[in-house]
């Protein structure tokens, strides 16, 4: 049987790092593709790929998705079975101050990536989106088949724009494309911008930590691990184009039109912020020093999400308690520190 190939975009990044390492533990052959940017420390994104390179079936290329001609390139040479696009600017806070790279690295990228699917033709072409694209909706738990029109950021509005436009070429094209909505990803390996990482740097240093809208926020936060156990089966649940005889069952997110779906992956519970912290105190043995702000803009008080699709493609449930997961990533921060 032949090797089955995966191409990942942003394979330096917290996620696609520890969803190459497990492409290659079962197996896959992975080319990844990575800009080594330096939104945050560069350090740490070369010591993920110096790992991910200790794997004679990993490659890399270090180059940005939205150049012109890169993706086309890699997969004519590649000829992958899947293509993971993960490549991304992150971050809500961030897009207020320099929307412009959100432009390139999101809009344009991806559209880079839709092209070369159209030429290429994966069998399965994976794109990230972002709980964010529910913006101000709040029925909870956020379920796929919701209208989503009210991106309350300008991050939010590029991966929704992604949806939409990788549903125009799965329809156009005939391209098997999964995108999913990520909640709130955390874990070992982390990216320093996020909440979790701030909070423990902050407490061992003794500096106080900013809570916003006062505390009053949750999230669905979801274990990396569980996050790549989940795109892992949806490698293989390939959307198909529905015909007249199809019947889309309730709650599928499945086009009618196309062969295009939208899956969240999350714990299925909205978790308070205040408890979050008391995880990461409990874990360091340090009670933090809280700075208690207003709302950040763009930003939302809570996420939740319905993930029982996911469970009926796949069988999937991400389960790993908020408890289990922190203490996994300060055990990691403090070993990797040295603190």
């Amino acid at each position: 049987m032949a090797t089955r190939r995966a191409l990942v975009t942003g394979s330096s990044g917290f996620i696609g790092f520890h969803l190459s390492q497990r492409l290659l533990a079962d197996g896959w052959e992975v080319l990844g593709l990575d800009a080594m940017t330096d939104y945050y420390d560069v350090t740490l994104k070369e010591r993920r790929e110096a790992m991910l390179n200790q794997s004679p079936n990993f490659h890399v290329v270090h180059d940005r998705v939205e150049g012109a001609g890169v993706m086309d390139g890699l997969m004519a040479d590649f000829h992958p079975d899947a293509v993971i696009h993960l490549a991304a600017q992150a971050g809500v806070r961030y897009s207020i101050d320099n929307p412009e790279s959100y432009v390139e690295a999101n809009l344009i990228g991806t559209f880079r990536v839709l092209e070369a699917a159209r030429h290429h033709k994966p069998a399965h072409l994976l794109i990230a989106s972002t709980s964010s694209a529910y913006g101000a909706n709040e029925t909870m738990p956020y379920a796929e088949t919701q209208k989503c029109d009210t991106q309350m950021s300008f991050y939010a509005a590029t991966k929704k724009s992604n949806e939409v436009m990788a549903h125009s070429y799965a329809h156009l094209f005939d391209i098997p494309t999964t995108l999913f909505r990520f909640f709130t990803v955390y874990g070992p390996w982390g990216r320093p911008d996020m909440a979790l990482f701030k909070f423990t740097k902050a407490i061992l240093e003794g500096k106080p930590i900013d809570v916003y809208n006062h505390g009053e926020m949750a999230r669905d936060f979801t274990y990396v691990t569980d996050l790549v156990d989940g795109i892992m089966r949806l490698i293989d649940a390939i959307p198909t184009r529905p015909n007249a005889a199809t019947e889309i069952s309730e709650g599928d997110s499945l086009s009618p039109v196309a062969p295009h779906r939208i899956v969240n992956i999350g714990n299925s519970q909205s978790v308070p912020l205040m408890e979050f912290i008391a995880a990461i105190e409990a874990r360091l043995g340090i009670e933090a020093q809280k700075n208690f702000m207003d709302m950040q803009a763009g930003d939302v008080p809570a996420t939740w999400a319905d993930a029982s699709l996911l469970m009926r493609l796949t069988g999937y449930k991400p389960q790993t308690a908020v408890q289990d997961g922190v203490a996994a990533f300060v055990d990691w921060y403090r070993d990797y520190y040295r603190c």
